[in-house]
């Protein structure tokens, strides 16, 4: 395309002046779920710096300052606001250990792409074979992986084991995007933020809290499965705004606001207003196909519905204060 689309208004619909980029997000995003913060916070926080200092994975270089920029407990609070303290501490650890994998991925990747094949491939015979591990990382992901058989059913556990290896290998689809970027295509790059980012293999969780299972009827129906894909997208695309100006600095590819910027050809601003468009528009197809499927469902399944709804919108509250994407607030709401 070679279309700029320059002509989208930079600002809020009302026409209320809007000084950097963050505020343009906030003036444009449609957020209809309401704040909501579970209060367990400093517990699970704390959770967080005990269990990566057992599997030593705080001791790795850059370790322990991503982990104070990015906050993973503040995350867990915020898309996991109802679960109890237990299940909100598994919540918190898998969001870190998803954090460092992801960020060491990206290092060896952006080298090698076939240089994270020893990683991935330990996670993968973790998680699929229960293999022993053979690294720190492998060992966190094994405990793990133990800390949500216990919490789970073995259904639960399972779907959680198999959308975490979705997660494993969006990683080498990322890296071998990053090698090859004038190939990237905006969907492609959709396609693999869907992977990479790590939502769905929470959703088992948040049937693990519910006091009962959900039928399989419930768990295949159609409008189920898609309001899953809707909140997952929603959910990373609304970082993906906040975090566009990091990621457009450091040469990350994988972005929806970064691939509509190269597809368009037009400012990073314009690109974030697209963005937020294709967001707006995929939560209103969530709200109306949440609406017409709830009835069907039972309480349980409604409250599944629900953690992902805390996905949305805990992803928003987020991403607009957490240290790691502060540089949203530094640029200008207009180029």
């Amino acid at each position: 395309m070679s279309t700029t689309h320059e002509e989208i208004t930079l600002g809020p619909p009302d026409g209320t002046a809007v000084r950097t980029l963050r505020d343009l997000i906030d003036a444009n995003l449609h957020m209809p779920f309401p704040f909501q913060r579970n209060p367990h916070g400093s517990e699970a926080a704390a959770g967080v710096d005990a269990w990566l200092s057992t599997w030593g994975l705080s001791d790795e270089p850059g370790v322990p300052e991503m982990i104070a920029r990015t906050r993973p407990a503040e995350l867990a609070c915020c898309t996991s606001p109802t679960v109890d303290a237990g299940l909100l501490r598994i919540v918190a650890r898998q969001i870190a250990y998803q954090f460092v994998f992801d960020d060491l991925a990206e290092d060896v990747g952006r080298c090698s792409p076939g240089g994270l094949l020893p990683m991935l491939c330990e996670s993968v015979e973790i998680l699929r074979d229960d293999r022993p591990p053979s690294t720190p990382l492998g060992a966190a992901l094994a405990d793990l992986h133990r800390q949500v058989r216990e919490r789970s059913t073995p259904a639960q556990a399972a779907r959680w084991a198999w959308q975490s290896r979705e997660y494993v290998h969006g990683l080498l689809y990322e890296a071998v995007a990053q090698s090859r970027p004038v190939l990237l295509r905006s969907r492609d790059c959709t396609s693999i933020r869907s992977l990479t980012a790590g939502v769905q293999p929470f959703y088992p969780l948040y049937e693990a809290a519910q006091p009962h299972e959900l039928t399989v009827a419930e768990l295949h129906h159609p409008g189920v499965r898609r309001l899953s894909r809707l909140s997952a997208d929603a959910a990373v695309w609304t970082a993906d705004l906040f975090s566009a100006v990091k990621e457009e600095r450091t040469g990350e590819m994988i972005n929806l606001a970064l691939a509509l910027r190269r597809a368009h050809r037009c400012s990073l601003q314009t690109a974030v207003l697209l963005a937020v468009q294709q967001i707006n528009r995929t939560i209103e197809e969530f709200q109306e196909l949440r609406e017409e499927v709830e009835p069907e469902l039972s309480p349980a399944g409604v409250g599944y519905v629900q953690g992902m709804i805390g996905w949305i919108r805990g992803c928003y509250d987020w991403s607009r204060t957490v240290p790691r994407y502060a540089d949203v607030a530094s640029v200008p709401a207009v180029p």
